[in-house]
Parts: structure tokens; sequence; C-alpha cells
């Protein structure tokens, strides 16, 4: 059941049992999965440790562990998201007051798509991300790689007309120009 709120994207909105948000992720490497499989294993180890030298339940260990290792990894794979609180990119967290618009890009290369967020006039760059536009194909001040194969132009426009705030324009960059994205 879908709460509706007085402005677009100004509180998380709940359906199904989970937070809206649009989310693309990078894929789940071998080495992402042996690490996964590691920290499990781990956490069992340690419940049936301290189910033996302290004689207490070892599953109460792993039920409180496994919620906090699988988001973990989750938020790790995450290349760019967009919700209540505002757009990431990889681990850049950007408010909606600093965003203008988004800014879509898909380089001759084919493999991969760029997504970035031009920022207000004004805005400074946000800890921990990189000079602007260090891809030519990207005109944005931040912006993420994404496999082209996980992203989805339409489900994003979606997305953001329902939960991201009013003033928020998604347009598409290509070498003729940009465009807005329909």
């Amino acid at each position: 059941m879908s709460h509706a709120s007085g402005a677009s994207g100004a509180r998380p909105t709940r359906r199904a049992g989970r937070w809206e948000r649009y989310r693309v992720t990078h894929p789940f490497s071998a080495r992402d999965q042996a690490a996964l499989w590691g920290a499990i294993v781990g956490v069992v180890a340690l419940a049936a440790l301290l189910g033996w030298a302290l004689d207490m339940k070892g599953g109460v260990v792993i039920v409180a562990a496994l919620p906090f290792i699988i988001a973990s990894f989750e938020n790790r794979r995450t290349a760019f998201q967009f919700d209540a609180a505002g757009a990431r990119f990889g681990t850049v967290l950007v408010p909606w007051a600093d965003v203008t618009e988004f800014v879509v890009a898909t380089p001759a290369d084919g493999q991969r798509a760029l997504i970035g967020a031009r920022l207000r006039p004004g805005a400074a760059l946000p800890a921990g991300a990189a000079a602007p536009a260090q891809d030519p194909a990207m005109p944005a001040h931040v912006h993420v790689a994404v496999p082209r194969a996980k992203f989805d132009l339409s489900k994003m426009l979606h997305k953001a007309r329902k939960y991201a705030p009013s003033h928020i324009r998604i347009v598409v960059a290509d070498p003729s120009g940009e465009r807005p994205a329909s």
C-alpha cells in the first residue's frame, strides 16, 4: 500500500514492505561473493564458539548479524540510487536540494551507461566526489558508470516522476547535444 505525501520526494514512501527508490547495482563479482560467504561462515563459527564458551544460543548471533552483513554487501554493490534522502553515486550522497537535473549518457562503447547529476549554482561538490566530468561523454558535476544491461531509463523516469522532487529533470546527453528524456 502506498502512502501519498504532500510533496513528491519529501519523505520516504513505503510500499509492499520496502522503501521506494530507484537503484542500479554493479555486478556481483566472484570476489564479492567469496567475501559474503566468508562473512557468513565467520558469523556461524562465532555463534558456535559463543554457544560453546558461554553456553548461549548461537542462533541469536546469526539472526542478529546476517541482516547487517547482507545490507553491507548490498551497499557496496550500489552504483546509483535515489530515494527520499537524495541521490547516491557510489558512496557519495547528494541531497535533493543540491540536484537540478540528472544526466544520462551512453558512450560509444555500449558496455556502460553514465548517470550524473548537475548541481545547483553555488552548491559544493559533496565529500568524496571526484573532480567534475572525468569522462568526456558526461557533462555533469558528479557521475558514475553503471553496466548498460542493468540500467533502464524508462524505469528511472517512472520512479523519478513518482518519488523525486518535482524540480528534478532528466536529460539524455549524446554527441549531438542534450534532450529531455522521454
